[in-house]
């Protein structure tokens, strides 16, 4: 298996839920960095994203973009298989 790597600015929408308990929990290939800065200019105050293997995941709200980082994480999973 391959690791995964799920970034999240501190200032991010998706703090609120823990996502790194969420998404490591449930995937135990991910690894959640949560970083002070994603040099994103704002973007993490008013839309949840988040960078996975540095592709940069967005959605119209939280549920919406962990949706598609689960997504995001399953794409990326098929390369190892």
């Amino acid at each position: 298996m391959g690791i995964i790597i799920v970034e999240i600015c501190e200032s991010n929408l998706l703090q609120t839920i823990e996502a790194e308990n969420l998404f490591e929990s449930e995937y135990p290939e991910v690894s959640v960095l949560v970083s002070e800065c994603l040099s994103f200019c704002g973007l993490c105050r008013f839309k949840p994203f988040a960078l996975v293997n540095g592709r940069r995941i967005r959605g119209r709200d939280i549920e919406d973009c962990i949706n598609k980082i689960r997504q995001a994480i399953e794409e990326e999973l098929l390369k190892y298989k």
